[in-house]
């Protein structure tokens, strides 16, 4: 039984950290733009290559009969692919910007700190003492 509670309560700690939390916000987050991004593809992009593609009908419609009696789905492909690369710039831009702000806070450091009063005493006793020598 206690090693079960163990388990439990270590398994709690690990939920709880930021880390695990960050990642589930981004996979939800991801999760949802990845809905947009294939909307965009499928409903914007699609048709306006199918125009050029012969037509007026959506990319993901393109596909070439085989002889074996399947078919070689060409669109579906070019709609995953256009999918990634939207993605992928996506992500880009993220880790760009946060690699920006990262770099703002460490070009930055901290001015050191203003001796104290009693330092500077120290250090005009220690002028007046080399002077004297």
């Amino acid at each position: 039984m206690s090693k079960t509670k163990g388990f439990i309560t270590e398994f709690k700690k690990f939920i709880a950290r930021g880390n695990v939390l960050d990642l589930a916000v981004g996979v939800i987050i991801g999760g949802a733009f990845s809905a947009i991004t294939n909307s965009l593809v499928n409903d914007i992009i699609n048709p306006i290559l199918g125009i050029f593609a012969g037509g007026n009908e959506a990319l993901s419609g393109l596909s070439f009969q085989l002889p074996g009696g399947g078919a070689l789905m060409l669109g579906n492909f070019i709609n995953a692919v256009l999918t990634f690369l939207i993605m992928a710039f996506a992500v880009f831009c993220l880790v760009k910007a946060v690699n920006r702000l990262h770099r703002k806070k460490e070009e930055a450091p901290p001015p050191p700190p203003q001796p104290s009063r009693e330092e500077v005493l120290l250090e005009e006793i220690r002028d007046l003492l080399k002077e004297r020598a």
